[in-house]
């Protein structure tokens, strides 16, 4: 269902609200045809099946390269540890070299796999959706990685958190 009209309620209030609700970060890798690789933060990252097993994340259509990514063969979404808030920042920024001082390896489809983070998911592309100003982009894992001894970095009501298992 499409709606043009504003809502009626402001923007800011909408977006504090949505902050309410912790959500991990993610740096999302492709490997460009122009160039060896792109990459963005995201913090709209989520699971969706165990079979096939796929996950789902939102892009910006304004999001500069947008459509470069949108025609990449292979991406991977890469769980960022409680340690990497400077490589959230650097992938945040509109200018500027995001690859600087990253360590990375080729994984799927030639995606960059960002090292020491928390998990990987090597994807190629399952379906795209309309999502108003975002689409939304389900991957069909391939390969995944993980490691228990690093916290998560989080994003809960504008900030910055890290967070840790009980006991």
């Amino acid at each position: 269902m499409s709606s043009e009209s504003a809502p009626p309620f402001p923007e800011k209030d909408f977006r504090k609200a949505l902050g309410q609700f912790a959500t991990g970060i993610t740096v999302v890798t492709a490997r460009a045809d122009d160039e060896p690789h792109i990459g963005f933060t995201v913090n709209s990252f989520n699971s969706v099946s165990m079979g096939p097993p796929l996950i789902l994340f939102s892009v910006a259509r304004t999001l500069r390269r947008f459509d470069i990514f949108a025609a990449a063969d292979a991406y991977v979404v890469n769980v960022l540890t409680a340690d990497q808030e400077r490589i959230s920042n650097q992938f945040a920024a509109s200018e500027g070299d995001k690859w600087a001082d990253v360590q990375w390896r080729e994984g799927e489809g030639g995606a960059p796999v960002l090292a020491e983070s928390l998990a990987t998911f090597e994807c190629v592309p399952w379906a795209k959706y309309e999502g108003g100003d975002h689409i939304i982009f389900v991957g069909e894992v391939k390969r995944f990685d993980t490691r228990d001894d690093a916290g998560a970095l989080a994003y809960f009501r504008g900030r910055y958190a890290d967070v840790a298992p009980r006991g």
